[in-house]
């Protein structure tokens, strides 16, 4: 049956089929290629997308710009200064001025409920660009890569996500991996396990797709993990938590003795970066100098080394992110 997603918003991945995101998939295999031999279709010609960031980034944002561009589409960005929403204006009422303005929104902020609401009020697709409680085309990405360093297909790949396992990425992983039939491993302090309702909506969707889901605090659980993934400890408004943080999180860093532990001598290190793997960064450094704190969630040697992947995975955020956008508009 051909997929269909013109006019289609991307919120969740909860939200599409296994054919569906199949299909961004393989859309992005193509997309990505096509780049790399020189060949733009400027599908998006004539498109106008804007961008709205109450969260700064990287990668999100060069990602959507490059990716519209390639295509022949007009950008415009506007940050929490220079947007009037939820200030002077309503968000209902905002979403649908740019509705009228603009073929797509992305939204990168804090309260899903925002990116939902800017869907149901402008009329036009909405992306999800990162909330408090997903970031799905981070997990297209992650996929992406995977499916270009491991020698399996989806549904028979193992996925540990490392650390602290109650944030957006954790959960966008389960989701991602319900969806696709894939083995997920929650694996850090009990104190910063899932919340319930997260694991119970994600095994749900297990039951349909065959797809396995644990969280665990045992060394143990990561045996055969085809991926070891981790994100950073030090996340935005959780400073004032960080030493108590640190001292649940150290025994979750990712080192080479992890790798060992997984006993797969092909596994691969992701991370959705920003990482701390060094000192080189002032957040890093003020956390040792100041505070007496190793926030390293990874150590140098395993992000720099032969498991990681995460320039490449750096990378695709892009090509599928374009996936996305030539898709639904």
């Amino acid at each position: 049956m051909p997929v269909n997603l013109k006019g289609k918003s991307f919120l969740t991945l909860m939200d599409f089929t296994p054919e569906e995101i199949r299909y961004l998939l393989d859309l992005s295999h193509d997309l990505k290629a096509k780049k790399r031999a020189g060949i733009y279709n400027d599908v998006l010609r004539g498109k106008n997308i804007v961008l709205l960031f109450e969260k700064t980034s990287t990668r999100t944002r060069c990602a959507f710009e490059v990716a519209a561009l390639d295509e022949g589409a007009r950008v415009t960005f506007l940050d929490s200064n220079s947007s009037q929403m939820g200030k002077k204006e309503s968000l209902e009422d905002t979403a649908k001025v740019l509705g009228r303005f603009y073929d797509g929104i992305e939204y990168r902020g804090y309260d899903q409920k925002v990116v939902e609401d800017l869907a149901k009020h402008s009329g036009v697709p909405v992306w999800n660009g990162l909330t408090d409680v997903d970031h799905p085309t981070q997990i297209l990405a992650d996929m992406l890569t995977i499916e270009e360093h491991v020698a399996k297909p989806l549904n028979k790949t193992k996925v540990v996500f490392v650390g602290d396992t109650r944030n957006n990425m954790a959960y966008a992983w389960m989701y991602g991996c319900a969806k696709m039939g894939m083995h997920f491993v929650a694996y850090g302090p009990k104190e910063l396990h899932p919340s319930p309702e997260i694991i119970e909506k994600a095994q749900i969707v297990a039951k349909e797709t065959g797809a396995i889901i644990e969280v665990s605090d045992n060394i143990e659980a990561i045996k055969g993990a085809d991926v070891l993934y981790t994100d950073i400890w030090a996340s935005m408004g959780e400073e004032d938590q960080l030493a108590q943080r640190v001292e649940l999180l150290t025994p979750f860093r990712v080192n080479e003795d992890m790798i060992e532990a997984t006993e797969n001598p092909d596994v691969i290190f992701m991370h959705c970066l920003p990482s701390f793997h060094d000192f080189e960064t002032k957040v890093a450094k003020n956390g040792k100098d100041t505070m007496g704190l190793d926030i390293r969630e990874v150590t140098d040697e395993v992000f720099r080394g032969k498991h990681s992947v995460v320039f490449d995975e750096a990378e695709n955020r892009m090509h599928t992110i374009k996936a996305v956008m030539v898709a639904t508009l």
